[in-house]
């Protein structure tokens, strides 16, 4: 069975090298939609997949960490990037360039992290990372899949190489939801409220 919750984000940032002259060359922003995509052959002690409201805890900060912030691409022009972060209380600088594709595959990544540290409490079983799926406008998205994810044909994503601003860190739930997802620490899923 496969079960999928809907978040949401607004997002600025340059795609250097697409064809899009607008979109190469100059910062805009989109409104992001990221469904998250999860399954199990299993059902919990309350004959579910997973708790949406698990969901809404670190899933929802790692997703959100991303809103109202400018997503840099470390292999961009030092001298851009220095202006971003000295400019912008919240940014983020990953090793992929931030496109829809990228972006679906960086959620992957992250989240497929945080599900192999969550130590669950209420009878989930075999609960995986389906898929992620980055909406850039009503009318595009992109889809990651595990092998899309860990692909070395489209750029390895090392969460280590991910760098955030202390807004960005400070806006989290767990204000070390990102040093423990880096460090390899365990989390525990909690009751919900």
């Amino acid at each position: 069975m496969i079960i999928r919750k809907l978040f949401k984000f607004e997002n600025a940032h340059i795609v250097r090298g697409c064809s899009t002259l607008r979109c190469r060359s100059s910062l805009h922003g989109h409104s992001y939609r990221v469904e998250v995509l999860l399954e199990s052959n299993f059902l919990d002690n309350a004959q579910m997949v997973y708790d949406f409201g698990l969901m809404k805890q670190n899933i929802k900060d790692i997703i959100d960490s991303f809103d109202h912030c400018v997503t840099l691409w470390s292999k961009d022009s030092k001298e851009y990037i220095e202006d971003m972060k000295k400019h912008s209380a919240r940014w983020i600088e990953i090793p992929v360039s931030p496109s829809a594709e990228q972006f679906s595959r960086l959620f992957f990544v992250l989240l497929d992290r945080l599900f192999s540290l969550t130590t669950t409490i209420n009878g989930e079983r075999d609960v995986k990372l389906h898929s992620i799926i980055v909406h850039e406008t009503d009318t595009g998205y992109a889809q990651a899949f595990r092998d899309d994810a860990y692909s070395k044909n489209m750029g390895l994503i090392e969460i280590d190489d991910i760098s955030l601003s202390d807004d960005v860190k400070n806006g989290c739930t767990d204000i070390r939801l990102w040093d423990k997802i880096k460090n390899k620490e365990k989390f525990l899923n909690p009751d919900t409220v």
